[in-house]
């Protein structure tokens, strides 16, 4: 909490109790509830004077910071559950950063609620969703927290599009050690209310082994829009003495070619450049070709993509197969380049 916290006077609360006091104080980083309040000894008339002197400050409907200045986030997410009130939790993106799921971003706490609670949505504070599942899809962390499997599960429903929740379910599920059993599991006993198909296609591409939104757009974009053979998914290669994964390769179509699909937008980590250096360098010694896309390749311009895949494939025999659609016909390799010879 603020280091200029101001709490209420000793005096103020039974002796007997102020050991509690303050480590309820400690937990919650300096919120409380009106209710806490009273159970130790704050009138109405004591708790108003607290506030109207500035040693105390209302943050929501029924709930209280015991200090001064701006409260953090911590404080921002007790006084959420508090307000909410029994059996409420953190969940979708709040869930989602506490869980290191998604950065850790200005906004609203968001929490769920039974249908039972009274409380609503306080902006710019406080976001709240309702739920009859709370029983079920609660952890009992400090504060409490939607399960991981029910976290992915809300922020999918929660997506503008049946597109957009896919691609969430792609890239949460594979990047945070969530197994795709656990997630069918949650959606069997739980179905979620919309995008029930998208949810599902995306824990399949997953079960097939895409790991990124990205991946799942060069599967659609370019294989299957195209006609193109469809690579093997997270190969592993041995560099350095350590296994590295490779998002396609060609080599059960006879072509020893590798697709990379880089998602970020640079090499921020010396250690991520110099793992793809000493990879890219790997592949050349061994022989195998190499063609690096990034999300604005492939979205953007999925047959530019598709064109320069087929131009490599030919190199190595791969010829579209007959009755190819006019798209993949239009990609057919150039007539000056040979194939080689064995």
């Amino acid at each position: 909490m603020p280091s200029n916290q101001r709490w209420s006077e000793p005096t103020r609360i039974p002796p007997d109790q102020l050991g509690g006091w303050q480590s309820l104080l400690r937990e919650q980083h300096g919120v409380v509830s009106l209710a806490q309040l009273r159970s130790y000894g704050h009138s109405h008339h004591d708790i108003k004077a607290n506030v109207e002197a500035g040693r105390w400050q209302r943050i929501l409907p029924r709930t209280y910071a015991t200090f001064t200045g701006e409260p953090g986030q911590s404080a921002k997410m007790f006084a959420a559950i508090l307000y909410g009130g029994a059996h409420s939790t953190l969940s979708h993106s709040t869930a989602a950063e506490e869980w290191g799921m998604a950065r850790i971003k200005d906004g609203p706490v968001e929490i769920t609620v039974p249908y039972t609670s009274s409380a609503t949505s306080q902006p710019p504070l406080v976001t709240v969703h309702r739920s009859r599942a709370l029983r079920h899809i609660t952890l009992a962390t400090n504060p409490p927290r939607t399960r991981r499997t029910d976290t992915i599960v809300d922020l999918a429903v929660a997506a503008e599009t049946p597109q957009a929740a896919l691609y969430l379910v792609v890239d949460m599920v594979s990047r945070h050690a969530v197994s795709v059993p656990e997630m069918l599991a949650c959606v069997e006993c739980r179905p979620p209310r919309r995008y029930r198909s998208a949810i599902a296609q995306g824990l399949d591409l997953v079960r097939r082994g895409l790991m990124s939104a990205l991946e799942v757009e060069y599967q659609e974009r370019v294989e299957a829009a195209h006609d193109l053979p469809a690579g093997d998914r997270q190969t592993p290669f041995v560099v350095d003495g350590k296994t590295l994964w490779e998002d396609v390769t060609y080599d059960g179509a006879g072509a020893p070619l590798t697709v990379r699909l880089d998602g970020r937008a640079t090499h921020s980590m010396a250690g991520v450049a110099f793992r793809d250096r000493r990879r890219d360098n790997a592949a050349e010694l061994a022989g195998r070709s190499r063609l690096v896309y990034g999300w604005h390749d492939v979205h953007g311009d999925p047959c530019g993509v598709a064109r320069e895949v087929t131009e490599v494939l030919a190199r190595f025999g791969w010829r579209p197969i007959p009755g190819a659609r006019e798209c993949c016909r239009r990609l057919e390799p150039s007539a000056t380049l040979t194939t080689p010879t064995t």
